[in-house]
């Protein structure tokens, strides 16, 4: 079984920063990417930010050039530096692996976690 536990979320004004962190549990093999999406009410979940094994990393246009993606395979770590935000950051963050175990490939999600950015 895996599991992915975010933290980091919360309440900052426009043009704060935040850092989101997710770590992965349980009977890993491998971890072959990670990732954020966000969820905003009423629209649907969108990716942000992507990190492969190999380190390549994409990112959504509107978020370029102010979050940072980064993993630290050893610890099955992976963060979202955010800086710069905006109230469109608003939305629930998600946490996404793409994991093998000794049985499957699955893409697992974390519970979520709230960043509301206010004006």
């Amino acid at each position: 079984q895996v599991q992915l536990v975010e933290s980091g979320g919360g309440l900052v004004q426009t043009g704060g920063s935040l850092r989101l962190s997710c770590a992965a549990s349980g009977s890993i093999v491998s971890i072959h990417f990670m990732g954020w999406y966000r969820q905003a009410p009423g629209k649907q979940r969108e990716l942000v930010a992507m990190i492969r094994s190999d380190g390549n990393t994409n990112y959504r246009d509107s978020v370029k050039g102010r979050f940072t993606i980064s993993r630290d395979s050893a610890k099955r770590t992976v963060s979202l530096q955010m800086n710069s935000l905006k109230p469109e950051d608003t939305a629930v963050y998600y946490c996404n692996a793409g994991i093998s175990t000794m049985s499957s490939l699955y893409d697992y999600w974390g519970q979520g976690t709230q960043v509301t950015v206010s004006s």
